[in-house]
């Protein structure tokens, strides 16, 4: 249990699958966590999203199949609070081929033991009362003992974004649980943290 009780963490498997695709479908979010697998480009994940947003919902239960493949906070009647994606960088190439990132050197999916935190999804009525943090630890946890070696962020550095727009982590979030900025870039730093 975490925040006295009130949520419990686990890593996404075949048995809280339903309740994560849940969370998205509560929030109206047709995206069930698919777009970094996602392989084709910006317009065609636009018609996914409006004409077949299933697909991505059925991508969500096959890749829980085999955990782990990030977070779920759920309150004790079992409803999902909140999502974390974490995988081992090899498995998300997609981050580090965006524009922001390519070209910085030590940097991209195929590193041995580097997990990377994709992204966040808390329900709008759990924000602020500690859900990512949560998430966050606990995903730390689950990396560990994955064999991971550490662990990446790419949150975006902006003032006076809503909540809703930070969906990789507010970067407050990462240095208070022990990541360090290891390229600094206006908006798009990276962070790294050892497990």
């Amino acid at each position: 249990m975490t925040d006295a009780g009130r949520f419990t963490c686990a890593g996404l498997d075949e048995s809280n699958a339903p309740a994560l695709a849940a969370l998205f479908e509560r929030v109206e979010s047709g995206c069930y966590c698919s777009y970094w697998h996602f392989p084709c480009d910006k317009n065609a994940w636009l018609a996914r999203l409006a004409f077949e947003p299933q697909e991505n919902r059925r991508e969500l239960f096959e890749r829980a199949r085999t955990p782990p493949r990030g977070v779920l906070a759920r309150i004790p009647e079992g409803t999902a609070i909140g999502w974390m994606k974490l995988e081992p960088a090899a498995q998300l190439p997609k981050i580090y081929e965006q524009r922001v990132y390519r070209g910085i050197s030590g940097l991209g999916a195929e590193r041995a033991g580097v997990w990377t935190v994709g992204c966040f999804l808390i329900d709008p009525s759990f924000r602020r009362q500690g859900v990512a943090r949560a998430l966050l630890r606990h995903g730390v946890e689950l990396a560990r003992a994955a064999g991971a070696l550490s662990l990446e962020a790419l949150p975006r550095r902006a003032e006076g974004v809503r909540d809703e727009e930070l969906w990789t982590g507010p970067l407050a979030l990462f240095t208070s649980e022990g990541f360090a900025v290891v390229h600094e870039q206006s908006q798009y730093p990276v962070l790294r943290r050892n497990v």
